[in-house]
């Protein structure tokens, strides 16, 4: 499985959702679940975006088929960002 940061930020729909329905945040875990990716990390952050998932899917389709789902619902916007982990990357540069 393939790491991916997801860098979200929240619409005015999706502030005004998670006002009255919090929990949505953990439910929406399950929806990525169903699309073939698992959520591993969610934080809550302050500044440009709202949270970071860590999250793992098997390939790159299988992420942006996520990021689009969960972006053409209009609550939230998506930066999708491939992770390598540090020792295959200094493997990769040798």
């Amino acid at each position: 499985m393939a790491t991916y940061i997801l860098l979200s930020s929240l619409t005015d729909e999706g502030a005004e959702t998670l006002k009255y329905k919090p929990d949505r945040l953990k439910e929406v875990n399950d929806e990525l679940k169903a699309l073939g990716a698992e959520v591993k990390q969610q934080f809550a952050v302050l500044g440009p975006y709202d949270f970071v998932n860590i999250v793992e899917a098997p390939d790159n389709e299988t992420i942006a088929r996520v990021s689009i789902e969960m972006a053409s619902r209009g609550s939230i916007r998506i930066l999708t960002l491939p992770a390598i982990p540090i020792d295959t990357f200094v493997e990769g540069l040798k």
